[in-house]
C-alpha cells in the first residue's frame, strides 16, 4: 500500500474504500452534519428537493449562534423557522441561543470524535482538526443534499505539512502563530488543501489553544486543518463523554499520516521565534508584530468568537487586567464561546475581575463578529479583535477598521486605549 496523509486516509474510511489517490473524486458519508441560524434557508432548499424527511435526523447538529439572542424580527422568525424544522424532523442535537458557538458547543458535547468527519453549512467547520477529526465547511445546497442522501462527492486535496519546533513564549498564543503562518503563506496558501500539523511541542499545548490551529487554517482556504489527537485529547473527550467510550477506545479510532507521506510543502516554524502578531485592516495576511502597528488609537475592543472565546483567552485578559481600568474613551467587549466556558470564568471571578476593569459582557455566541449585533463599530472606528477575518465590512460596518491579534494584544490594547504589546504591560 502506498503511504498516506491524513486525509487520504480519514477520506477513504469515510468513503469505505482501502485507499484514495491524491486528486481522485470520492464519495464519503459524514458523521456529522452541522448547521447553525442559516438551518431555515436549507430548509427551504430541501423542501425544493420534495423530500419530507431527513435522511438521518440523529447526524444533524443544529445550534442558534449567529444572532443569538436574535436582534430583529427577521432574525427572531428565522429562529422560529429552525426550532419549528427541529420538531418536525426529530432532530435531537439542537441548541438553543445561550449555548454558545457551533464549533465550542459540538467540541464540549463531544459530538465529533477523532477518525470521524464533519461537513458543516460554516466555514470553520475546520475546527475539528484539533482532535483529529475531518472538519469542512460545504454550502447550503450541498447540506440539503446531505440531509437528503448522507452522502456527498469530494475530491482529495492534497496536504501541506506544517512542522513546528521549539516553544512559545510569555505572552505569545496559538493565534500569534497562525497570523504568523497566514501572513507567511498568504490567504489562499493552503486553498483546497489539507494543512496537517506536526511536531512534538503540540502536546505542551492546552486544549483551549489548539483549538485556535485548524479554526484559523479556514483563513489560509484550507479544505480542511489537522493536529495529531494524544492522550490530553483522549482524556478530555472521554471525561465529556461519562466513560460511555473511554480514552483508550478513542486513541484506537485516531488516525495518524504514514512517515513516508507525500505532501504538495512543508514548512517549518520555530515558535520561540514568534512575536505577538497582529492583522492590519483589510486582509487576515497583512500581518507583522505587533509593534509595527504599536500606538494605533482602538475605539473598542472585541474578546470572543469561535477562535478566541474559550476559558483559556478570558483567562489571559483578566490576569492583564486585575485591579486595573480599561482606557477611557475604549471599550471591552467579552463574549464567551459557551455557555460552559461562562460559567467556569464567572466561578473563576475572571468576569468579576474584567467587569471591574470596565468590560461589558456579551451572551455566548458570535456577537459582532460577522456584523450581525452586540458590538458593531461606528464609521470611522477602529476595533481590534480576537475573531478571525478582518476584511472590509466584516464586522458590519465597511468604513470601520478591523485589526486582528490574540487575547493578550487585546488585553493590553484595552488597558492603554492604543495598540500594546502586551509584554511592555507584563
Amino acid at each position: 500500500m502506498y503511504p498516506q496523509t491524513f486525509v487520504q486516509k480519514i477520506l477513504s474510511r469515510s468513503a469505505k474504500l482501502k485507499y484514495a489517490p491524491i486528486g481522485t473524486t470520492i464519495d464519503i458519508i459524514p458523521d456529522r452534519i452541522l448547521s447553525h441560524d442559516n438551518t431555515a434557508a436549507i430548509a427551504k432548499i430541501f423542501s425544493q428537493l420534495g423530500i419530507k424527511e431527513v435522511y438521518n435526523p440523529k447526524k444533524l447538529v443544529i445550534t442558534l449562534d449567529h444572532a443569538a439572542p436574535p436582534p430583529t424580527p427577521f432574525h427572531a422568525r428565522n429562529h422560529d423557522e429552525v426550532r419549528k424544522f427541529v420538531l418536525e424532523q426529530n432532530i435531537s442535537h439542537f441548541f438553543e441561543i445561550g449555548r454558545g458557538i457551533c464549533h465550542q458547543v459540538i467540541s464540549e458535547e463531544a459530538l465529533i470524535l477523532p477518525g470521524e468527519v464533519i461537513l458543516g453549512a460554516d466555514s470553520h467547520t475546520t475546527h475539528f482538526g484539533w482532535l483529529g477529526a475531518f472538519g469542512s465547511g460545504i454550502g447550503r445546497t450541498e447540506v440539503a443534499a446531505l440531509w437528503a442522501t448522507d452522502q456527498i462527492w469530494m475530491r482529495v486535496p492534497e496536504s501541506i505539512l506544517i512542522q513546528l519546533e521549539g516553544k512559545l513564549n510569555n505572552h505569545v498564543s496559538t493565534k500569534d502563530l497562525c497570523l504568523y503562518l497566514i501572513g507567511k503563506i498568504r490567504s489562499d496558501g493552503g486553498l483546497y488543501s489539507s494543512i496537517e500539523f506536526a511536531g512534538k511541542c503540540i502536546t505542551d499545548m492546552s486544549i483551549d489553544s489548539r483549538m485556535v490551529i485548524p479554526n484559523m487554517m479556514a483563513e489560509a482556504g484550507a479544505k480542511n486543518a489537522y493536529l495529531p489527537p494524544d492522550n490530553i485529547v483522549f482524556e478530555w473527550l472521554a471525561n465529556k463523554l461519562d466513560n460511555k467510550i473511554d480514552a483508550q477506545e478513542l486513541k484506537n479510532r485516531a488516525i495518524y499520516p504514514d512517515e513516508d507521506a507525500k505532501y504538495s510543502k512543508i514548512i517549518k516554524i520555530d515558535l520561540s521565534n514568534i512575536d505577538p502578531q497582529i492583522s492590519l485592516p483589510h486582509s487576515v495576511d497583512n500581518t507583522h508584530p505587533v509593534s509595527n502597528a504599536k500606538g494605533q488609537k482602538v475605539h473598542q475592543v472585541f474578546i470572543g468568537t469561535c477562535t478566541n472565546g474559550r476559558l483559556e483567552d478570558i483567562s489571559i485578559a483578566a490576569k492583564l487586567l486585575k485591579n486595573k481600568n480599561i482606557a477611557k474613551h475604549t471599550r471591552l467587549l467579552i463574549i464567551p464561546a459557551s455557555s460552559e466556558i461562562l460559567n467556569s470564568a464567572i466561578k473563576l471571578g475572571y468576569i468579576s475581575t474584567l467587569l471591574e476593569a470596565g468590560a461589558t459582557l456579551g451572551t455566548p455566541g458570535c456577537g459582532p463578529c460577522m456584523g450581525n449585533h452586540m458590538g458593531i463599530p461606528s464609521a470611522g472606528e477602529t476595533c481590534l479583535s480576537t475573531g478571525n477575518r478582518n476584511f472590509r465590512g466584516r464586522m458590519g460596518e465597511p468604513d470601520a477598521n478591523i485589526y486582528l491579534a490574540g487575547p493578550a494584544v487585546a488585553a493590553a490594547t484595552a488597558l492603554t486605549g492604543v495598540i500594546t504589546d502586551p509584554r511592555e504591560i507584563a
